[in-house]
């Protein structure tokens, strides 16, 4: 076969840039992995930013998004029982929107099923070759069967474990990587959410934090150490943990009914640079790691596509190269932007053994700045809404 762009992963960032190419008249192949029902199946983040809500409606696939998502004008953070609320409508004129990435992927592959565009599941031995010359290509065994894709230029969507990132001679990509001491043991359950917003707590036992995917359906986390096994924890002993670390009106408020889903997420801080590699573009998790505390993963994969998309558009329809040239810069920007508020976050609200009462000290400084000034607050605000 033969297509313009070889985009590899069908997770959002692969399915966002596949439509925005198609919908622009520029030819693209998907190849994943896994099965489209394992993708479908990973639990992931759910917040958007205006950014992410605009694009997918730009797309042609917000629909359903504006129909079951929930606006959000705000967030609560608590620290040691002690809460603060910040409105981001009231500081700053902005709402972020809370609809899962399992729904977002939902939407995009159904668009993609229904305009016929080919995404080709469960491919094995996906390699790329070339893509430093004219004539890169993608291989892949389907079926038993190997299969060669020719193509202009390859898409790196494929996650952090991915080909694409792996492919790239060592010297030639540089690493800036920090691994947390914790993960998120994380719980999916059917029950009403405890508060109308987001909470963020912070505690002597660890992080704690209070999210939802709908009106009926939450996803609490608990700070763990990153080798916890989600085993070693019932439900009761989740829900004892999780009501100690939050302020006691929460607490007393909290829903808990049998867990549906439970897993450890580790945390990390990743980036590489550059992305763009001759023909080869690394988007989304491929290219950077964020802790999920700031709610900026899939909102930076999709402004990386966005970016990829316009470039990738301008090289195949105006014959011009400067959207490409300039990709990595101008992402890289945003990208190291939102690793510093999602390190910022994460250094506020969780635990660092390490840092003792002195460091517990200066985390209870920077929330009671914060919950003193203005400025503070819009910058919070700000960063979390969405930077453009």
């Amino acid at each position: 076969m033969r297509t313009q762009v070889a985009i590899i992963g069908a997770g959002p960032a692969g399915l966002m840039l596949g439509r925005l190419l198609e919908r622009a008249g520029v030819d693209a192949v998907i190849i994943e992995r896994k099965s489209a029902d394992y993708v479908l199946g990973r639990i992931r983040a759910g917040v958007l930013e205006q950014g992410a809500v605009d694009l997918l409606d730009a797309a042609g696939v917000g629909q359903r998004m504006h129909q079951e998502g929930l606006i959000h004008k705000g967030i609560d953070l608590a620290f040691d029982g002690d809460m603060l609320n910040i409105n981001f409508e009231k500081l700053i004129g902005k709402h972020v929107m809370v609809y899962g990435q399992t729904e977002v992927t939902r939407d995009l592959m159904a668009a993609r099923q229904d305009s016929g565009a080919l995404t080709i599941y469960e491919a094995d031995d996906v390699a790329i070759q070339d893509f430093d010359g004219a004539t890169p290509r993608v291989t892949y065994r389907k079926d038993g069967v190997t299969h060669t894709l020719d193509c202009d230029v390859i898409a790196g969507c494929d996650g952090f474990h991915g080909v694409c990132r792996a492919s790239v001679p060592e010297q030639s990509v540089t690493s800036f990587e920090r691994v947390y001491p914790f993960g998120w043991l994380g719980v999916l359950v059917d029950q009403p959410p405890v508060g109308e917003e987001l909470i963020y707590a912070h505690h002597e036992h660890g992080f704690a934090l209070c999210s939802m995917r709908s009106n009926t359906r939450s996803r609490y986390y608990v700070q763990v150490p990153s080798d916890e096994k989600a085993a070693n924890w019932s439900d009761d002993r989740f829900w004892d943990e999780l009501r100690a670390r939050l302020n006691p009106a929460t607490a007393a408020a909290l829903k808990t009914a049998a867990s549906i889903e439970k897993s450890v997420a580790p945390l990390r801080s990743f980036v590489a640079e550059p992305l763009r590699f001759g023909n080869l573009f690394l988007a989304g998790d491929a290219a950077h790691i964020v802790p999920p505390t700031g709610a900026k993963g899939l909102n930076l994969a999709m402004s990386d596509v966005k970016v990829l998309a316009e470039a990738l558009i301008e090289r195949f329809l105006e014959r011009s190269t400067a959207g490409v040239d300039g990709y990595s810069p101008t992402v890289l920007q945003r990208i190291w932007k939102a690793e510093r508020f999602s390190w910022w976050m994460t250094s506020m609200l969780h635990t660092f053994p390490e840092t003792g009462a002195f460091g517990r000290r200066i985390q209870r400084a920077e929330f009671d700045y914060l919950a003193s000034s203005l400025a503070a607050q819009q910058s919070l605000a700000e960063n979390y809404t969405g930077l453009p």
